[in-house]
């Protein structure tokens, strides 16, 4: 049986498709997030990570970005994967990235069941349709349902926190990989990720957020 948080998400999609869409920056209608509010978000810096080459992201955790990524994550607005994703795959080709596949952060399936949906996968579709790249949303589980990563902790905290936290379920041979998710802080969860996708035979890992918290 659907859970009550999942039935306020599907209803709070519903909405969306019948509702004006209004920018989640500045209020205006049209798009969930328009262009002025895009060009107006402070830019990220791109950094290193362990086993990866490197953690991409178009934006800092800031103003419309900030708001974008809440709103998707915990109000179920999913129209606003679409924009989000764009931005995240044109970040992307500017670094000269061409994936043999896009892998989503996967959620736990309590987690999943109890969201109704994984972000990061509505991402990872969007960043493909944009890339015409396979998606490949099964290749990485979940297996420790571990909290949330804290603000407030430690990058060594946060490392621990999601230690042996997933699983690859078949081989990745030789692929070249970016993982998705919707934001990232200290990179502990894409290194994590990177790290199984290694062991099971990826031959290059990118790590790519909308947006990096500061």
């Amino acid at each position: 049986m659907p859970t009550l948080t999942a039935i306020r998400r599907v209803a709070s999609a519903a909405l969306d498709l019948l509702l004006p869409r209004r920018c989640v920056g500045c209020g205006r209608e049209g798009a969930f997030l328009c262009d002025r509010c895009i060009a107006e978000t402070p830019r990220a810096a791109d950094t290193t990570g362990v086993g990866l080459q490197l953690v991409l992201a178009p934006f800092e955790m800031k103003g419309a970005a900030q708001k974008a990524v809440h709103r998707l994550k915990y109000n179920g607005v999913r129209g606003l994967a679409a924009p989000m994703g764009a931005a995240m795959a044109q970040h992307l080709q500017r670094h000269g990235v061409s994936p043999d596949v896009i892998v989503p952060v996967p959620l736990h399936r309590s987690r999943q069941r109890e969201r109704g949906y994984n972000q990061a996968e509505l991402l990872a579709r969007e960043v493909g349709r944009w890339l015409e790249a396979p998606v490949d949303a099964g290749l990485l589980a979940r297996t420790e349902s571990a909290g949330p990563q804290a603000r407030s902790a430690s990058r060594e905290e946060r490392q621990a926190n999601v230690e042996g936290a997933f699983k690859a379920q078949r081989e990745a041979i030789g692929k070249s990989i970016v993982i998705v998710d919707d934001v990232t802080t200290t990179g502990a969860t894409l290194q994590a990720c990177a790290a199984t996708l290694r062991q099971a035979g990826a031959r290059r890992t990118w790590g790519l957020t909308f947006a990096r918290e500061i």
